[in-house]
């Protein structure tokens, strides 16, 4: 006889006895703490279960409420039991109910005799632990912790804040360097039984009876008074999620149990039949095991947290979506968004899908209606293009054109006349070309018949949104990628902006624009631009336009009408 278990339950009783069982009958005593809210006739067919067994005991019940003494208490008590009971024993393995072990137990008895010293547990100090949360790493140990975490979360925060404010600490004991690790270990009986019987054991105790989450410091921090060798690591599989919860293990994660290596895996699935079938057979294990390792899985687990939290990038769920800055990456794909280009060229839609290869949209937050590419009234997974459904929720609406379209690089237009509710969603995506043209909202007014008054007010009030729009995109939490030219600086020279943005949709063409779009005709713009002066709106963000003339307008657009002839 090398090892004994403790078992800590309260919940799949049934299971319970079966991984008793399963050790008691491979000649490993087992001592089993159930928690003192169970039901006394659960207590009653658990015991009538395993009678015939004559090496399983039953210990004295605590209430086991989590973060607080009752599950040191447990444990110390099934402790005192399985050392006074068998003295043969040489290791003591603390497990829990929801635990199945992984190996057979001749190979944990052998991995013990040949380490007859080795106390595995995790124990680290404070310092050094990454994974306390909420900040109550040393301070669980230099606060008070009257109330219960779980039943009087607010009473709780509410108390730690007092004593942080009022500067309250308890006195740590002296010679008493606090440590943390995992609830579940496995020690020599000689360490075990020096934290039983040390003579400063009433007051250690009184001192963790205020300590929150006892079960990860009691024997973390004791066994480094007592233990002639410690190895801190567990020998059980034990994962936890990002908020700290346990993983549970089903029937599919057979072959990812295997693989760590471990002696035993916490927490299993009460119904996952297929695991209790596989690993509780006599013959378990048909070839040597390597050491046990659960770090060959952790790339798994955490590709699991990230899944989880973050999710795919571009799709939104519903266990992420109420989170706001937990989505991976606003959209899916990059994008292009252009304001002001479809103003100032002819039929730049077509021309731009044509030498980007790709279908390019209109004013897809156009107020009227959704403009998709060709007119569409459906598109990609099965977007309308009403739009009342599209302002029910415009940052999904977005969203979901983009992934339903991945693979293919969507391009719409934007501007002073549609919705502005997404402009500030894309200019935080740092998958978004946003390239525009200020003051290009001024030709439209310019090509039609309405009346000054009209164009004028409706010119002012086309500025100041753009103006608005603008001092976003230049604020520093843009993340898009934003190029911004004013109307006479894009006439100038507009090859030079339209070749870079060609570089960015298609990167690996590489190739140099053979063909331009049409300017429209801007004869006698710079009059409509004074006109609009005189009747008292300035266009600031038009630029320079008077400035450079007619006849420098007439020399840059000669050579795009020729190109594009």
């Amino acid at each position: 006889m090398s090892v004994g278990f403790l078992m800590l339950c309260h919940t799949a009783l049934d299971r319970a006895a079966q991984v008793a069982r399963h050790w008691a009958e491979r000649g490993c005593p087992v001592v089993i703490h159930l928690d003192r809210r169970v039901a006394a006739r659960s207590h009653a067919r658990l015991a009538t279960a395993l009678a015939d067994l004559g090496n399983i005991r039953f210990c004295e019940r605590h209430a086991c409420e989590w973060g607080t003494w009752g599950v040191v208490g447990a444990t110390l008590s099934a402790a005192t039991v399985l050392l006074r009971d068998f003295p043969g024993v040489r290791h003591v393995y603390l497990a829990s109910g929801a635990c199945l072990p992984l190996r057979p137990v001749a190979e944990l008895q052998a991995y013990l005799e040949a380490r007859p010293q080795t106390d595995f547990i995790e124990s680290v100090t404070t310092e050094d632990v990454g994974w306390a949360v909420g900040g109550l790493d040393l301070e669980r140990f230099t606060l008070h912790f009257p109330f219960s975490w779980r039943r009087n979360r607010r009473l709780f925060d509410r108390y730690v804040a007092l004593q942080r404010r009022l500067g309250l600490r308890r006195r740590i004991p002296e010679g008493l360097e606090p440590h943390l690790g995992s609830q579940w270990w496995c020690l020599t009986r000689r360490t075990l039984e020096a934290i039983l019987q040390d003579p400063q054991r009433p007051a250690l105790d009184h001192y963790f009876r205020k300590v929150w989450i006892p079960d990860e410091c009691y024997f973390q921090t004791l066994v480094r008074r007592h233990s002639r060798q410690v190895d801190s690591r567990s020998l059980t599989l034990a994962k936890f999620d990002f908020q700290g919860k346990p993983h549970i293990f089903y029937d599919d994660h057979l072959q990812l149990l295997r693989r760590s290596d471990c002696f035993v895996a916490r927490k299993i699935w009460p119904q996952a039949g297929k695991l209790y079938r596989s690993f509780l057979r006599e013959d378990a294990s048909d070839a040597a095991r390597a050491e046990p390792n659960p770090g060959k899985i952790d790339r798994l687990f955490s590709k699991a947290v990230e899944r989880r939290t973050k999710g795919r990038a571009g799709l939104y769920m519903q266990s992420r979506h109420p989170n706001f800055g937990w989505e991976n990456g606003r959209t899916a794909a990059a994008y292009s968004v252009f304001e002001g280009f479809a103003e100032l060229f002819e039929n730049f839609a077509p021309w731009l899908g044509k030498v980007a290869g790709t279908r390019v949209h209109g004013h897809l937050f156009a107020p009227d209606r959704v403009q998709f590419a060709g007119g569409e009234p459906v598109y990609d997974g099965g977007l309308s293009s009403s739009a009342a459904l599209r302002d029910y929720n415009p940052q999904a609406f977005l969203t979901s054109l983009i992934w339903n379209t991945r693979g293919e690089r969507q391009c719409f237009q934007f501007g002073p006349d549609d919705r502005q509710d997404i402009a500030g969603f894309f200019a935080a995506d740092p998958n978004a070309q946003v390239s525009v043209i200020s003051g290009a909202w001024a030709v439209p007014l310019f090509r039609s018949s309405r009346p000054v008054a009209e164009i004028r007010k409706h010119a002012a009030w086309l500025q100041k949104v753009e103006s608005g729009h603008l001092t976003m995109l230049r604020a520093s939490w843009v993340k898009a990628r934003v190029r911004v030219w004013s109307l006479a600086e894009f006439i100038e020279s507009p090859m030079e902006p339209l070749q870079t943005l060609m570089d960015e949709i298609s990167p690996r063409a590489l190739r140099r624009l053979t063909e331009a779009p049409r300017l429209v005709d801007l004869t006698g713009f710079d009059q409509f631009l004074h006109g609009l002066r005189n009747e008292g709106m300035k266009p600031v963000l038009i630029g320079d336009y008077p400035a450079r003339g007619e006849a420098a307008i007439a020399r840059r657009r000669q050579p795009l009408l020729a190109s594009g002839s």
